[in-house]
């Protein structure tokens, strides 16, 4: 899997991070306080929430639901209601710090390709002591069009100054894999429960489908692990 790469790009929430859950009781919690019903089926909801920048998700709630604040507010409250959960309750996906640590060791150059706001990306990568690992991050929010569009993978790998065709990029979600297929790199799915009924989806559309970075590092001690 690692063969000729020279940069490893990861999604940060529900990728790098366990933390898809926190944005399914933030979006209840927020609704709530502003008097808004919640959408019924909120996994639905969610679902047409994957690949929208933070400002983007912002615009979102702001024209459906008609909130009154500013896109600012919203995203202030957003991140105040976030940041403890983040830097308290959020873990690290399995195997994620070991196969950073190895990434080092073999001298490939690290990104983050998130649709998240930066300030959570480095509170919750100072929280699991990580940030060291980390050459580059780019958000949505700093590129013309969100995933499913190539963008932000590709502002990120000229950031690592590698070549999109020698990248590996690690998502989640189907809109995240297309992105990374989008921006011509090699793509790894890795399980999730919040897109498990998407992991048919994710198979067809990755390069491959691991459970977690155990199984990557498994895979690159054994000899054919590419194949």
């Amino acid at each position: 899997m690692l063969e000729k790469i020279k940069a490893v790009i990861f999604d940060l929430d529900g990728t790098l991070v366990d933390s898809m859950w926190l944005w399914k009781t933030i979006d209840m919690e927020y609704l709530s306080e502003k008097g808004v019903a919640v959408p019924e089926d909120l996994d639905t909801f969610q679902e047409e929430l994957e690949g929208m920048g933070f400002t983007e998700t912002a615009m979102f709630f702001k024209e459906r639901f008609q909130i009154e604040d500013s896109l600012e507010e919203i995203k202030d409250t957003w991140l105040r209601m976030s940041r403890d959960k983040y830097c308290n309750e959020v873990s690290l996906k399995p195997g994620a710090l070991e196969f950073l640590k190895e990434l080092k060791q073999r001298g490939i150059s690290v990104g983050i390709s998130s649709s998240n706001s930066r300030e959570l990306i480095t509170e919750v990568l100072r929280a699991h002591k990580i940030e060291d690992y980390f050459d580059c991050i780019t958000t949505c929010c700093e590129v013309p069009k969100s995933k499913p569009a190539p963008d932000v993978y590709l502002k990120t790998a000229k950031g690592l100054h590698a070549e999109p065709q020698k990248c590996l990029v690690f998502e989640d979600v189907p809109l995240g894999i297309l992105a990374g297929k989008n921006a011509g790199m090699k793509v790894c799915a890795i399980e999730d429960a919040y897109s498990k009924k998407q992991e048919k989806q994710k198979r067809e559309l990755a390069d491959w489908y691991v459970l977690d970075y155990f199984e990557v590092l498994e895979r690159e001690g054994q000899k054919g692990a590419c194949v």
